[in-house]
């Protein structure tokens, strides 16, 4: 848990802190759920127990992203026995981008909170969010400082990914830094205005800017389940924030191109004048081949890049909505 001393967070705006009470203020917790089930019971104890101790209004939207299991029918359940818990069922499995759009869209609250069901992102660490937002914070999001519970490829790779994305991209997003965080709703109206259909929500959160602190904390393990994000998964979400928020990558490949075009350029005058001095020679064969496999995969690796870049293109401009609903339930008609 983060320390609780002001002395450890920047001066906030003190006009905007001036403004801001929790008291009377709505809180709505956006949680996106794949296949949940086994965790249900134990995420809406710990979010019932966190929102009675913040003693404010809130509601938990929960957006079921086409699971499996029973997870949508348990989750109506559960929304019938308790009035603040909305459920959003949508067609199909959209991804967690686009649950998690689908739950920011619906929420009403002042201050806006995305969470993970498996309690990795821990509930009680939302009274220090919302202690921040009172003292004029816009976003207040978990830095995550231990990450023991994950398995050692998962830590080094997600530390590879943010860096090599605060290398490439005009966009910082701070290391460590997940979807768990507290939005003022000025955050989210802006949030909402994006209309990008390849949703890389993190870089989406920095993008729009506002007065932005971390807290850290510990990241526990999952309470229960196994989680669905595969390390295909992964790589696919690490290479849309990429292309979503840089153009490097393209530009590496015109550095590379013209670079290649100057040696080839140097070489051919160097083969004449060898030619000219000593005579012709027969050329090596096996130097023949190396250069023309090698050219091969160099272009067979540029033509994948610029792919990527238009398969994005292809899915932005056919402009289909970023998710289905089939299911509402909780939500006043």
């Amino acid at each position: 848990m983060p320390a609780s001393s002001d002395a450890a967070y920047p001066a906030p705006d003190p006009i905007v802190a001036a403004t801001r009470n929790r008291r009377g203020a709505k809180l709505s917790l956006v949680a996106p759920m794949h296949n949940e089930t086994e965790v249900l019971d134990a995420f809406f104890g710990r979010i019932g127990r966190t929102i009675e101790d913040l003693g404010v209004e809130a509601e938990v939207i929960c957006i079921d992203d086409g699971s499996r299991d029973d997870t949508l029918a348990r989750l109506l359940d559960w929304a019938r026995r308790d009035p603040r818990i909305k459920v959003i069922g949508l067609a199909r499995n959209f991804g967690k981008e686009a649950a998690m759009t689908a739950g920011i869209d619906a929420a009403t609250g002042d201050m806006v909170v995305p969470i993970d069901a498996d309690l990795q992102d821990p509930p009680e660490l939302i009274e220090e969010f919302v202690r921040l937002w009172e003292r004029g914070f816009d976003v207040v999001y978990g830095v995550r400082v231990d990450r023991s519970s994950d398995s050692f490829v998962k830590r080094f790779t997600a530390n590879a990914f943010y860096k090599v994305f605060n290398r490439v991209s005009d966009l910082s997003i701070p290391m460590s830094a997940g979807d768990f965080r507290l939005m003022d709703r000025r955050v989210v109206e802006a949030l909402k205005t994006l209309p990008e259909r390849n949703r890389f929500m993190k870089g989406l959160f920095a993008w729009v800017g506002f007065s932005q602190v971390g807290v850290p904390y510990v990241r526990p393990p999952r309470a229960a389940g196994n989680t669905s994000f595969g390390y295909l998964k992964l790589l696919r979400f690490a290479l849309d924030g990429i292309t979503s928020f840089s153009t490097v990558p393209l530009r590496v490949w015109s550095v590379l191109g013209l670079s290649a075009a100057v040696l080839a350029f140097f070489a051919a005058v160097g083969l004449v004048i060898r030619v000219m001095v000593v005579g012709r020679e027969v050329p090596g064969y096996a130097s023949l081949m190396v250069v023309i496999l090698l050219g091969f995969a160099v272009q067979m690796l540029a033509f994948g890049v610029l792919g990527e870049y238009v398969g994005r293109l292809y899915q932005e401009v056919k402009g289909r909505p970023i998710y289905i609903v089939s299911r509402r339930a909780g939500f006043e008609d």
